[in-house]
């Protein structure tokens, strides 16, 4: 693997250009050739008859790097040549022989790994490293508006989020429950524009980190090139993605943050914070999930500070691997209640999620009903505030438009009337969704 800037002129963000250079002989990938040997041998287990540029290509190797190997293998008689070669030892079809077979069946209980060869611990640090320099920027307020524009949120919000992503500290974003909490922090996604490249897997002295996965990364381009080309091509070990967005809940464990070991298949699966690496991590609901807030922080707070994360094998051997995370915690539960302020400390920055004003109520209603296709009356509103928050002492809250005018559709559609908000539905939506005390 070579790290290299190359022009693209689509694109002049830095991190987008720091491409990955293919690498042409095994030494450069950084693997060993026995686990060079055992991808390829598991690979025609499982596809059969596969010509030696498929082989390399479905391992995300040039030829070059394969082709001794296959070598090797055929004069172990471990596999076979059945068929092509008007093109060359690229073109010759592959088959394991019984010998193969009975080898690949050896590797598989060893670990059932089939794929893209992984990456080396030690080039997955070096490209982290090189990304980290190549997005260090400044975030101006008219990013931070337009990343937040389809919100309605303050100038205060606004000026304490541009501040935080600059520093790519953690971030602690704290308010009474529908005020959009959650739906800032993934906002903030939206300012990590870059895109990162993503291994398919990591390499640690034999053993494998399944990293890459569709799910928690969003994949912007795949190379599509011609597999019998000669030219040069980007390391298909690697996934060119979008920064990753990870959000999880009160289903975290803090088994979430170690390495996953499956026995049945033989490899580890990355913790949330590595799948995150380079992106956004969001901890909706703080304070709710399995493991006490006090058992996460403590977990991180090397991380947090260090930008490095030590996670454990199964043999009980420590790694070193980076934690370039933007961590933001999301809570609706007072700060004070989940951790004293030593804690607090190392989460550097926080943003309250306020209540909206009268205004900003009005705002979010009409950009609700925009999104609805419903007309939007001022003085439904006002009479909806007047008549119901106001004696009722109900706060007002960012998630009731949306909620109250979901309810007035559903009646709408039960009852088969006209697609238009009245006084009479937005006061049934009311009757349904608060709940006010009183004698039963």
């Amino acid at each position: 693997m070579t790290l290299q800037l190359v022009n693209t002129p689509s694109d002049a963000n830095p991190a987008s250009r720091l491409q990955l250079a293919s690498s042409a002989t095994l030494a450069e990938t950084g693997l060993s050739e026995d686990l060079i040997v055992q991808l390829v041998v598991k690979l025609l287990h499982f596809n059969a008859d596969c010509t030696g540029v498929e082989v390399a290509n479905r391992l995300g190797l040039e030829f070059s790097v394969v082709e001794p190997v296959l070598e090797q293998l055929k004069r172990s008689l471990v596999c076979e040549v059945v068929g092509g070669g008007l093109l060359g030892a690229p073109s010759f079809r592959y088959r394991l022989t019984d010998t193969g077979r009975r080898r690949a069946l050896l590797f598989l209980e060893h670990n059932q790994y089939v794929g893209a060869a992984p990456v080396p611990l030690a080039q997955y640090r070096a490209y982290m490293t090189e990304f980290r320099q190549a997005t260090q920027q400044k975030v101006s307020p008219a990013a931070v508006h337009e990343a937040v524009s389809h919100l309605v949120v303050s100038d205060r919000v606004v000026n304490q989020i541009g501040p935080a992503v600059t520093s790519g500290q953690s971030i602690f974003v704290y308010g009474s429950p529908g005020n959009g909490k959650t739906v800032i922090a993934q906002a903030i996604h939206n300012l990590l524009r870059q895109t990162i490249a993503i291994p398919h897997a990591l390499e640690v002295e034999g053993h494998i980190i399944k990293l890459y996965n569709p799910i928690d990364h969003e994949a912007v381009s795949n190379e599509a090139a011609d597999p019998w080309t000669t030219g040069p091509r980007t390391d298909r070990r690697w996934v060119r993605c979008r920064r990753p967005k990870v959000i999880v809940g009160g289903e975290l464990t803090m088994q979430s943050l170690d390495l996953n070991y499956s026995t049945s298949t033989g490899f580890y699966t990355a913790p949330i914070q590595l799948v995150a690496n380079g992106g956004l991590l969001v901890i909706d609901d703080f304070g709710r999930q399995m493991c006490s807030p006090r058992e996460m922080l403590n977990r991180w707070i090397v991380p947090l500070e260090a930008r490095v994360d030590f996670l454990t094998l199964q043999s009980g051997q420590k790694l070193e691997v980076p934690f370039d995370v933007l961590v933001v915690f999301a809570t609706n539960i007072k700060p004070s209640e989940l951790v004293d302020e030593a804690f607090l400390r190392r989460i550097q920055y926080k943003i309250l999620a306020e209540s909206p004003s009268p205004a900003a109520f009005k705002r979010i209603f009409e950009r609700c009903c925009g999104e609805r296709g419903l007309g939007f009356d001022e003085q439904l509103v006002d009479a909806l505030i007047r008549e119901w928050f106001v004696p009722k002492n109900i706060p007002m809250r960012g998630c009731h438009p949306r909620d109250l005018i979901g309810r007035a559709l559903s009646q709408i559609e039960y009852l088969g009337l006209p697609h238009e908000l009245t006084r009479e539905l937005l006061e049934d939506a009311c009757a349904t969704y608060f709940v006010v005390d009183q004698d039963v």
